[in-house]
């Protein structure tokens, strides 16, 4: 089962890396009152890494709550 997670993570990772290094050109990205200029890359990149947190957080928490106490 282990080397299941591993393969399936590995492949997640690799299709995430080949679609951001297809994404080169620069975007403008508005947030809040800020305009930001940067390649496409960039862009996915930093939002992948912010899901996967948010991904990691969320199992942190609900896994917390759901630890019987003693």
């Amino acid at each position: 089962m282990k080397q299941i997670k591993v393969a399936g993570s590995s492949i997640i990772a690799a299709l995430i890396l080949i679609i951001i290094l297809q994404n080169t050109s620069p975007v403008e990205t508005r947030i809040l009152f800020a305009t930001f200029v940067m390649p496409r890359a960039a862009l996915l990149f930093i939002t992948a890494v912010l899901g996967f947190c948010c991904g990691v957080l969320v199992t942190m928490i609900t896994r917390t709550k759901n630890k019987p106490r003693q």
